[in-house]
């Protein structure tokens, strides 16, 4: 009968799974059943070959029996209290040898409790197997004449059976740990994902909204036509950005968000270039686009969105610039995505924020770098490189 031990989760792509969903399916038992399956299977064994011995055991018999429930009893528990199932099989298999007679049976009870002591003893428990395994065997053998070999042989195979136990336990626990920082890093990786995509998503959309709301009100008695066109493109803005929240909020609730046609709505791309640059120069951002490269795989295509986004509400927040240049440019080896304005350039002691480090961590995700910093002829650079990969979007 096989020890199947308690349902463990397995890493993906490994066999066990499959082979544990077989004996699962082979032995649809509760795991107190499948504890004392292999005890009955014993008891049963172990009481015919008993029965089969009383002429030798003569008025031995009573205790015998009791010794062979015992055995079977530490069978039974030898998951819930290995160490002291161990031991109780252990003195009732030495007991049997000595005032009784030493069973064909019996001892496969106490080899399956040695395993059974390395597999779920834990890390203290586990230990005492190298203890007490050879003081049993020498105990089971004791006064019993016998060759030098079969007790050698026999301490191997109970030392082997702890072993394969203690392993099994040991590579088990690893595996545990793996699986928890795997779990972990995800966990991490997607917070990390969504401060960006929030970062992305209020930083642009309130600056751009802040920066018509303040050109509406200083036009509003001069020029009221010019006001009213940017309050309406301070509502497409405000629209926009609810739309976003609803995608990021999507993605907490592992949900799929829809347009109001019913169609998913999906992270933008570099197609939408065009219309967020009508947003910046209408918030007064003069923007040239050079757009030199074939389409790009799906994430990189994104990520180079939200860095061109990124780069460019820097700028109209920051920098003073009134003309900024967004160039994308392809080589055989990678993917170049370049922001340039002509602002005032980064402070003495400029440090990164939130918008740059996200940038940074986008590129690094898709194994590209980012640089950023004073242009070449004054004002500030971004500059985006991404691997080619030769999957368009």
């Amino acid at each position: 009968m096989t020890d199947t031990g308690p349902r463990t989760r397995y890493p993906a792509g490994s066999a066990e799974p499959r082979i544990a969903a077989v004996l699962r399916t082979l032995w649809p038992l509760p795991p107190a059943l499948n504890d004392a399956g292999p005890a009955a299977v014993l008891l049963v064994a172990m009481l015919v070959e008993r029965l089969g011995s009383a002429a030798r055991i003569g008025g031995r018999m009573p205790l015998a029996l009791t010794l062979t429930l015992l055995l079977a009893a530490a069978v039974v528990v030898r998951r819930r209290a290995p160490l002291a199932a161990y031991l109780v099989g252990t003195v009732a298999l030495t007991v049997e040898s000595q005032l009784v007679l030493p069973s064909v049976v019996s001892p496969y009870a106490n080899l399956l409790g040695a395993y059974a002591l390395g597999r779920y003893g834990g890390r203290g428990r586990a230990g005492y197997g190298p203890v007490i395994v050879p003081v049993g065997v020498a105990g089971y053998f004791l006064g019993h004449p016998t060759t030098t070999i079969m007790p050698i042989s026999v301490l191997a195979v109970w030392l082997a059976a702890w072993a394969l136990g203690w392993g099994t336990a040991h590579r088990l626990a690893e595996q545990a740990v793996e699986r928890r920082q795997a779990r972990e890093e995800l966990l991490a990786e997607e917070r990390a994902r969504i401060a960006r995509e929030v970062h992305d998503l209020v930083g642009h959309s309130l600056s751009l909204m802040l920066v018509q709301a303040g050109a509406a009100r200083r036009l509003i008695d001069r020029t009221p036509e010019r006001s009213r066109d940017l309050l309406r493109a301070l509502e497409h803005t405000g629209a926009d950005a609810l739309g976003e929240l609803d995608r990021v909020l999507g993605l907490l609730r592992r949900t799929e968000p829809q347009l109001a046609d019913g169609t998913p709505r999906t992270e933008p791309g570099l197609a939408e270039l065009p219309a967020l640059i009508g947003r910046m120069e209408h918030a007064g951002l003069h923007i040239t686009l050079r757009h030199d490269a074939p389409p790009l795989p799906l994430e990189q295509d994104r990520c180079a969105y939200r860095v061109v986004q990124e780069a460019l509400t820097n700028t109209l927040r920051h920098s003073g610039a009134e003309h900024a240049t967004v160039h994308i440019r392809a080589t055989p080896d990678t993917t170049a995505i370049e922001i340039r304005d002509d602002g005032t350039g980064p402070p003495p002691g400029h440090r990164p924020g939130r918008g740059l480090t996200g940038i940074a961590e986008r590129a690094a995700r898709l194994h590209g770098t980012a640089e950023h910093g004073p242009g070449p002829d004054g004002g500030f650079r971004v500059l985006l490189t991404l691997p080619s990969t030769g999957t368009p979007a």
